[in-house]
Parts: C-alpha cells; sequence; structure tokens
C-alpha cells in the first residue's frame, strides 16, 4: 500500500520531530569543557550532596558545607574551609572525563570520574564509587 503524499508528509514530520526528541533528551549526563570548571579566571564550587559507593545519601558535616574548592583558570585550586587551606594544580581531560588534582608537597594525585559537568553543576565519582555533587556559587 502506498501512502497518499500528505500522509508521507506527516508521517517524515513525526519522525524528525521524534528523532529530535530523542537527541535532547539523551544527554543529561553530559560532561562539558575545562572551562565550565574554571571560568573565565575563576569559579568556587561548593558541596551539595554526597553518597556513598552503595549509593545511598550521606549526610554533609557542617565542615564540608562550609568548605569550597576554587579552581583557576591557570590550572591551580585552592580548597578550604574554616582554617585550612590545601592548593594544588588540576587537569581535566574531557575525553577520559577525568578530573586529577595533585595537592602541593604530595607527589601523587587524586583523580575523579565526572558524571556530570555544566556551569552549574559538577559531579564526581570516586575510585571508590562514591559521588559528590557541587555547586558553583
Amino acid at each position: 500500500m502506498r501512502l497518499a503524499t500528505p500522509n508521507r508528509y506527516w508521517a517524515g514530520l513525526l519522525f524528525g520531530l521524534y528523532t529530535l526528541l530523542l537527541v535532547s533528551c539523551g544527554n543529561k549526563d553530559k560532561v562539558g569543557t575545562e572551562s565550565m570548571i574554571s571560568g573565565p579566571n575563576s569559579k568556587t564550587w561548593t558541596a551539595a550532596k554526597e553518597t556513598n559507593a552503595s549509593g545511598d545519601k550521606e549526610k554533609l558535616s557542617d565542615a564540608e558545607k562550609a568548605q569550597n574548592m576554587q579552581f583557576y583558570s591557570d590550572g591551580r585550586f585552592a580548597m578550604g574551609g574554616g582554617a585550612t587551606l590545601q592548593t594544588g594544580t588540576w587537569a581535566y581531560d574531557q575525553a577520559g572525563k577525568q578530573l586529577s588534582l595533585t595537592f602541593e608537597g604530595q607527589s601523587h594525585s587524586e583523580t575523579f570520574e565526572v558524571v556530570k559537568l555544566t556551569d552549574d553543576e559538577m559531579r564526581l565519582k570516586a575510585a571508590d564509587g562514591s559521588e559528590m555533587v557541587m555547586e558553583a556559587k
């Protein structure tokens, strides 16, 4: 059976809309660019949520809520809250979805999987499976 011309038009239009819907909904956990982490000069992030390796929500302590992390566009970072301050360098591998932090005075780095990165939210997964959701200030 052959579709009439108006039916083909509507079928093509519906197929196009369906495809557009699938493409627009399929990138909810996309990872953004390096500039989303640091902004043009620097950007400050705070912890919003944390889950353990099992996926259970963990309550953030007052000390964790008071901490913030500032990423600079030149590859440096500063992390602190209260009387503590740690500094170091950071690197982001967008293709590999990896954020590496090397603390000053330490030879090893901490690497996190970047599960989601937008201008306002960064979701990091640690090697043990726990996750931290950070929000831009």
